[in-house]
């Protein structure tokens, strides 16, 4: 219907050429209406001549003529107007013919594409790929899968052992002694602490009294300096050892 309507591409090209043709008579009618307004100009410049030259009869028609002409420019101006607006349709015609061709081809082209991929050749695609991924899977499982003496192994005796050699692991660090490299550090700092009263600051000693010491804390400094001589080689020994 809208074939038939806005016509085929070869109507189209009767459009154009007549819209070259209507071009053509609008110049020709602009040349008619030059020439005739020229000829309005004449008339009237030949009747104020016989006017003033008192020949009456002469003006007179020379002004009838000038009315023909105008009328006459009058005319070819209505029939610009017609090929004006007769143009500005065929224009537009032209464009909504071109529009809707644009949109069939459109159409067109949209069609050839579904015809190459309908719905059951997408489903039939999924399919196969869905299948191939599938196969993939299978492979690679039987690929990962143990095989010979690896596939007799019990995977739950196996995390058992695994959590016994932990947990031996771990009592062997608790059990296991302090080392003499970390003991003799210790040691020392004990042997050359000096004595004083447990958890106590130093004593206070009143003015003009003397606290009585036992026997075995009344030492010289000297004695005191081979006493720690004789513990520092006491410790060197065990260090040693």
């Amino acid at each position: 219907m809208l074939a038939r309507f806005f016509g085929n591409p070869k109507q189209e090209t009767n459009i154009v050429t007549t819209l070259d043709k209507l071009n053509e008579t609008l110049d020709m009618l602009a040349k008619k209406e030059n020439v005739l307004l020229k000829k309005v100009d004449a008339e009237e410049q030949r009747a104020k001549e016989f006017t003033k030259a008192k020949n009456k009869r002469a003006a007179i028609q020379c002004l009838k003529r000038k009315r023909l002409y105008e009328q006459q420019v009058e005319q070819l101006g209505n029939f610009q107007l017609r090929i004006h607006d007769q143009m500005m349709t065929l224009e537009g015609a032209k464009a909504t013919t071109e529009t809707v061709d644009a949109l069939r081809t459109g159409a067109q082209t949209m069609k050839e594409m579904h015809k190459a991929m309908n719905i059951d050749d997408v489903d039939k695609t999924m399919d196969e790929i869905n299948e191939q991924t599938e196969n993939i899977k299978q492979i690679q499982e039987a690929l990962s899968t143990p095989i010979g003496a690896a596939a007799d192994f019990d995977e739950d005796e196996l995390e058992a052992e695994l959590e016994e050699l932990e947990g031996a692991e771990l009592e062997e660090q608790l059990l296991q002694p302090v080392t003499t490299a970390h003991a003799a550090p210790l040691l020392k700092e004990q042997l050359l602490r000096p004595v004083t009263t447990a958890n106590a600051g130093p004593l206070h000693v009143p003015a003009g009294t003397q606290p009585a010491r036992p026997a075995q804390r009344q030492n010289t400094a000297e004695e005191d300096e081979e006493d720690e001589e004789d513990e520092l080689d006491a410790l060197r020994e065990d260090m040693a050892l």
